[in-house]
């Protein structure tokens, strides 16, 4: 019986493995496994491998033209529509982000914002507001140094998530606020870590106390979350 069991345990962890495996083709609508993020990072090399994954995963989408503005800009930029996989709408509407960045906030808000938002009200979130992707600017605005994932359209910034039936949770007010508002936001932040290899929160510094910075800076096989 005890052998039993362990087989049992072997291949059920046998074929997380297989699963997870970088190799796999990542699908949008399967859960997020251990090499997840590291294949979304990936994205950024194969934009038609990236369109194609929005596509099968039913994420409305309009591809927009290549953007250069200086030294920043991007060539696989996508507008995010509400309907199909992502049920949210994001205020301001018109976010263009990285294909990439799309893809995992397709699955960040399925995976990780509804069943935090069940869990702590349970209600569904039907709106993520956010202050925007692409902006050229360096590394926290400064005149010089490396220019920041948002110059090109590989960040975002979430400022708040908005509920069904009313109400709204906003990372300023709510970050050290009521205790089931906080819990949900830092429940969305360390998820969004299994998702993108670089996460600030309020916690980080002052500059990130009204929102939380996603992005998909690469770094090798690790991330940084705050």
């Amino acid at each position: 019986m005890v052998l039993g069991a362990a087989l049992l345990l072997t291949g059920c962890q046998g074929s997380r493995l297989v699963r997870e495996f970088p190799p796999t083709p990542l699908a949008l609508d399967a859960p997020i496994g251990l090499a997840t993020r590291s294949k979304l990072v990936a994205l950024g090399g194969d934009t038609p491998r990236c369109l194609a994954l929005l596509d099968a995963g039913g994420v409305r989408h309009k591809v927009l033209p290549p953007v250069r503005q200086d030294q920043c800009g991007y060539e696989d930029g996508v507008r995010l529509e509400r309907g199909g996989a992502l049920p949210v709408a994001f205020n301001p509407g018109g976010l263009a982000v990285a294909c990439p960045v799309a893809a995992a906030l397709t699955i960040w808000q399925r995976e990780i914002v509804q069943p935090a938002a069940q869990r702590h009200f349970g209600r569904a979130v039907t709106g993520i507001d956010h202050y925007g992707s692409f902006s050229c600017r360096r590394i926290n605005a400064r005149s010089t140094g490396d220019f920041s994932e948002h110059a090109s359209a590989r960040a975002i910034d979430i400022a708040g998530f908005r509920l069904a039936g009313g109400g709204s949770v906003t990372v300023r007010r709510d970050w050290n606020g009521e205790p089931a508002r906080a819990a949900f936001l830092r429940d969305v932040r360390d998820g969004g870590c299994r998702l993108f290899t670089t996460v600030l929160s309020p916690d980080y510094n002052a500059s990130h106390a009204d929102h939380l910075h996603f992005d998909h800076a690469k770094r090798g096989f690790g991330g940084f979350c705050r």
